[in-house]
């Protein structure tokens, strides 16, 4: 079915929700306020997306088995990004293996995007396309496409995203869409089919396996403080490995990383609470964090205000101020 919609977000929760052919969890790593925005564009075979993000992230993502999804910097100009441990350039994409899991990490705001197939319209794509069937990777990989056929779709997904922001009316065309979906195909399947391609080695495969499994465990227990013992039992790997897979897929340690999230998930509730009654020390104790002063000055350092004024805000402006209006992302 032919949609599209823009969508603006503070809440890194809220926007990881709102990602499709994934199911993705967002950290924000830099001090401040975080926005991103969102544009969606699902065409008939073809769902492709575009995002803006202000300040560094870390992502991880389980991409869907009955998608088969690239990603690429939608901007020549920015820093490179890392895909587990790949350092990706814009002059590369990502192609996602069948069912990976991988954490994706910007040291800087970032424009990105994305486009997916099923794997049966890939093959079927590319066969009319190229002459020869493409199938899913069996793993996650970097390839270095011919620069005029990055260049080439890079135009071509602008040109969708400015449509969906500013004319999306135009979308709605069946001609009009069936005319871009068929244009854009053609321009990732060239990308696809060609150019170097980095494989990826049993270490590298092996530490995604460790990372997939911190947040297998992580996602069961999302708010309370975990030993780094109880971690190197549920992935299985001794604290020295634990570590350097973090370092390699996260750019930090895995204490750090286990307090950013969890200092998010406590900002969340203090901004959604809407219980009579509801403490900064209530929220905080709930997240694992005991000292109510010590959490305080951490809060303040990291959002740049306190977690009572997180929490006196109301339920009705915390939510105008998410999702409601355009934001200036890279204000």
């Amino acid at each position: 079915m032919l949609s599209s919609k823009v969508f603006a977000f503070t809440d890194p929760i809220e926007y990881q929700a709102t990602i499709r052919a994934a199911d993705v969890t967002v950290v924000p790593t830099a001090r401040g306020d975080f926005r991103a925005e969102l544009t969606r564009v699902d065409f008939h075979r073809l769902w492709m997306q575009r995002f803006a993000e202000n300040a560094p992230v870390i992502k991880y993502s389980a991409i869907h088995r009955q998608r088969s999804v690239i990603v690429f910097l939608t901007r020549s100009d920015q820093p490179e990004i890392h895909h587990g441990n790949m350092d990706v350039s814009a002059d590369d994409i990502v192609a996602y293996g069948s069912g990976a899991s991988l954490h994706h990490r910007t040291t800087a705001p970032c424009r990105w995007g994305s486009m997916s197939l099923t794997p049966d319209d890939l093959a079927k794509t590319s066969y009319a396309f190229l002459g020869r069937e493409l199938s899913a990777p069996a793993d996650t990989s970097c390839i270095r496409p011919d620069p005029t056929f990055l260049a080439h779709l890079r135009r071509l997904h602008s040109a969708a995203g400015n449509l969906a922001s500013s004319a999306p009316e135009v979308l709605t065309h069946t001609e009009a869409a069936r005319s871009l979906e068929e244009a854009l195909t053609h321009a990732m399947v060239r990308c696809l089919g060609g150019g170097d391609r980095l494989e990826t080695d049993r270490r590298f495969r092996n530490h995604l396996l460790v990372m997939a499994r911190l947040e297998d465990f992580l996602g069961i227990h999302p708010n309370r403080p975990l030993y780094l013992s109880e971690i190197c039992a549920a992935t299985e790997v001794s604290e020295n490995t634990l570590r350097l897979c973090c370092r390699e897929h996260l750019g930090m340690g895995p204490v750090r990383y286990l307090w950013l999230r969890r200092m998010h998930l406590a900002r969340r509730a203090l901004l959604l609470a809407s219980e009579a009654g509801t403490t900064v020390t209530s929220i905080a104790m709930a997240h694992g964090f005991w000292e109510a002063g010590r959490f305080s000055v951490a809060y303040r350092g990291l959002f740049g205000e306190t977690p009572l004024a997180s929490l006196r805000r109301s339920a009705d402006d915390a939510s105008a101020s998410r999702n409601s209006h355009p934001l200036s992302v890279f204000a």
